[in-house]
C-alpha cells in the first residue's frame, strides 16, 4: 500500500547527545582524584617559584653590611639610603600588582608569569653591578616593577582551577614557600658571601647572580609545564576537564547572581575589602621586616633631611 504524501514516518527520536557546556557527573571520589591530580602537576612547581622569588627579594637584607663601601654615602646616611632603595621595592611592587593583572587575564598565566620570572631573574642579578647610591635605588625600584604581578597572578590563577571549598587550603599550602625560603636563604646566603674574590667578584656580587639564576631555569619550567586552564589540560580527561570547567563556572554564575555585574571598581568602595586592607597593611607594617622595611624607607629620608632630624633616633622609627 501506497504511504500517503502527509504521513510520512516520523524520524525515531534518538537520545540527545549532551551540551558542550553541561557539566560532566562525577562522583566524590573522582573530584577528589581531579584535584589530586591538579595540585601534583600545578602545586610543585609553583611552590618552588615562590621560593625563590621570596629569596631574591630578602637576599638585599644579607648583602646590607658590604653595600656601604659600595653607595659611597657617609655612614651616617647609609641607612637612609639603604632604607628608601628597600622601601621602594614595595612602591613598584604596589604601583603594578594589577595592571600586571590585568595584563595576565588576556596574554595567559603561562607566558606572562614565565616573562616575570625571567625579567625578575635578569634584574636581581643584575644587582651585582649597582655602583652608586641612584643605581641602587633604581634597580630595587624595577625588581619590584618585575616582580610585582608574582604573587597576585598566582592566587589568580589558583581561582582557574581550584572550586572556592578547595580554594584556602591549596594557597596555604603554597605560602608556606615563604618560611622555607627563609630557613634556605639564610645559611645560602652566608655561604655565598664566603666566595668574596672568586672570579674577582665581593661576595654580595655573587649573593645576587646566584641567587638570581635559578628564576631564569625555572621561567623555562613555567613556560613548558603550567597550563593556562582547565580546557587547555591534556592531562586530564574530557569528563574531568568538563567537571571542573562546569564547578567553575556556576561558581562564578552564582557569585555574578549574588553580587551583579563585575565591576572592579565596586572593591574600591566595598566595607569588608577596606577593613581587611587596614589590617593587612597594620600588620604588615608592625608585624614582619618587610613592613619595617618599607616604613622606614618612606618615613626615615624624610626625618633625615628636616631640620629636626636630630630629635629623632634610630630606634624611634621602627
Amino acid at each position: 500500500m501506497d504511504t500517503p504524501t502527509g504521513s510520512a514516518a516520523q524520524p525515531s527520536s534518538a537520545p540527545q547527545s549532551p551540551s558542550p557546556t553541561t557539566p560532566e557527573i562525577l562522583t566524590s571520589a573522582e573530584q577528589r582524584a581531579v584535584l589530586t591530580r591538579v595540585t601534583a602537576r600545578l602545586i610543585p612547581l609553583l611552590f618552588f617559584c615562590y621560593i625563590i622569588a621570596y629569596i631574591d627579594r630578602i637576599n638585599v637584607g644579607f648583602a646590607k653590611l658590604h653595600l656601604r663601601e659600595v653607595l659611597g654615602v657617609d655612614p651616617g646616611v647609609f641607612s637612609s639610603v639603604y632604607g628608601m632603595g628597600a622601601g621602594l621595592f614595595f612602591i613598584g611592587y604596589f604601583l603594578f600588582e594589577v595592571p600586571s593583572n590585568v595584563i595576565l587575564t588576556r596574554v595567559g598565566a603561562r607566558r606572562w608569569i614565565c616573562r616575570i620570572m625571567a625579567t625578575w631573574s635578569v634584574i636581581s642579578a643584575g644587582m651585582a653591578f649597582v655602583t652608586g647610591e641612584t643605581s641602587f635605588i633604581v634597580m630595587r625600584f624595577l625588581l619590584g616593577v618585575a616582580e610585582a604581578g608574582f604573587f597576585p597572578g598566582m592566587i589568580l590563577y589558583l581561582t582557574y582551577w581550584y572550586p572556592a571549598p578547595y580554594r584556602a587550603r591549596v594557597i596555604a599550602g603554597f605560602m608556606l614557600g615563604i618560611p622555607v625560603s627563609i630557613a634556605i636563604g639564610a645559611p645560602l646566603s652566608t655561604t655565598i658571601l664566603g666566595l668574596d674574590g672568586l672570579l674577582g667578584l665581593k661576595g654580595w656580587q655573587w649573593l645576587f647572580i646566584i641567587e638570581g639564576a635559578p628564576a631564569v631555569v625555572l621561567s623555562a619550567a613555567v613556560l613548558c609545564f603550567m597550563t593556562d586552564r582547565p580546557a587547555h589540560a591534556k592531562w586530564l580527561t574530557a569528563a574531568e576537564r568538563g567537571w571542573l570547567e562546569g564547578a567553575l563556572r556556576d561558581e562564578r554564575e552564582a557569585i555574578n547572581a549574588a553580587h551583579g555585574t563585575y565591576n572592579p571598581f565596586r572593591a574600591l568602595i566595598e566595607p569588608r575589602v577596606l577593613v581587611l586592607s587596614f589590617l593587612s597593611l597594620y600588620r604588615g607594617s608592625n608585624g614582619n621586616s618587610e613592613g619595617r622595611r618599607l616604613r622606614a624607607g618612606i618615613v626615615r629620608p624624610i626625618i633625615d633631611w628636616s631640620d629636626s632630624s636630630r630629635m629623632f633616633s634610630e630606634d624611634s622609627i621602627r
